[in-house]
């Protein structure tokens, strides 16, 4: 188990944000001279990491020449600051992959997301819709593919024990999570019984380095943001931005539920493409990576 973890680690690098000095964890995969057009840009959800994606990378470079991945802060092997260091907000974490992108000298890519990922991704949609992207990144998001993350907040089932981590209880109930209580979240999430012992194994290994499972409550606050910034900034920018959506959903997933990518279809960025995976959960690269690869890469075709 660590010694997977261990091997994914030392496969990438880290960056020193400016400013922070915080650590970002970063693996840069293929042609490093890659045109946009054939870069893929991915973003973890909560309380993953990159190495939710290590079942899928490789099928993704039968479509791109250069794959890039980050731990985003409070993540992984990123750093896990106070919150006195680091707000954990979506503006944040927004500029934390931009840091990584521009450090890598990338012009742009597709940019495919999950879970929390995707909320990061609107912040960044809204900022090529304004026209508030880095210089150096001139070439922008060729597409965005949204996987089953809380888009629209009114329409997600938010587990129990997030929505106490939202409270002043948070700080406590990450003492008493526990790789039982965690299984349990985890299972009632997904939506399905797809997710084996070692799936579940890894990511609580993963969501434990550098005692990241004691963090939560500051991971998790993302979803202020969603409340405060959806209706005015974010679901408006995916309305009106000309980067072609794909919203690629498991349609069992029980928190953010296939309804979501029907309303965001019906109701927000009507000309985006959809596609469900049908009988597929929330940790959908995870449990069922052939599903994902086909799904995500059925909309280069």
């Amino acid at each position: 188990m660590q010694d997977m973890l261990q091997a994914w680690q030392q496969a990438g690098a880290t960056l020193t944000l400016p400013g922070s000095g915080l650590q970002v964890y970063y693996r840069d995969i293929g042609d490093a001279g890659a045109a946009p057009a054939d870069t893929a840009l991915l973003m973890h959800g909560f309380p993953e990491s990159s190495f939710s994606y290590h079942k899928v990378v490789d099928g993704l470079g039968a479509r791109f020449k250069r794959v890039v991945l980050l731990d985003l802060i409070g993540y992984g092997f990123s750093d896990k600051p106070s919150a006195d260091r680091f707000g954990y907000s979506l503006m944040e974490q927004a500029d934390v992959a931009l840091a990584v992108w521009l450090h890598l000298g990338l012009r742009g890519g597709h940019l495919i997301a999950h879970d929390m990922g995707d909320s990061v991704s609107t912040e960044l949609v809204a900022r090529a819709v304004a026209g508030m992207l880095p210089a150096g990144f001139d070439a922008g998001f060729q597409s965005v593919t949204f996987t089953n993350g809380s888009m629209v907040l009114g329409l997600a089932k938010l587990r129990v024990t997030q929505r106490l981590l939202l409270t002043r209880f948070g700080p406590s109930m990450t003492r008493l999570v526990n790789k039982k209580t965690f299984v349990q979240q985890v299972r009632s999430a997904h939506g399905t019984d797809a997710l084996s012992d070692e799936d579940i194994d890894l990511m609580w290994a993963a969501n434990c380095l550098q005692d990241g499972h004691r963090k939560s409550y500051l991971t998790i606050r993302y979803l202020f943001d969603r409340r405060r910034f959806e209706a005015a900034r974010w679901l408006p920018a995916l309305a009106a931005t000309q980067i072609p959506i794909h919203l690629c959903w498991g349609d069992a997933d029980a928190v953010a539920r296939v309804e979501m990518a029907h309303h965001l279809k019906q109701q927000v960025c009507t000309s985006a493409a959809l596609t469900l995976m049908p009988g597929v959960g929330h940790f959908c690269q995870i449990s069922d990576p052939d599903s994902w690869l086909q799904a995500v890469l059925g909309y280069y075709d």
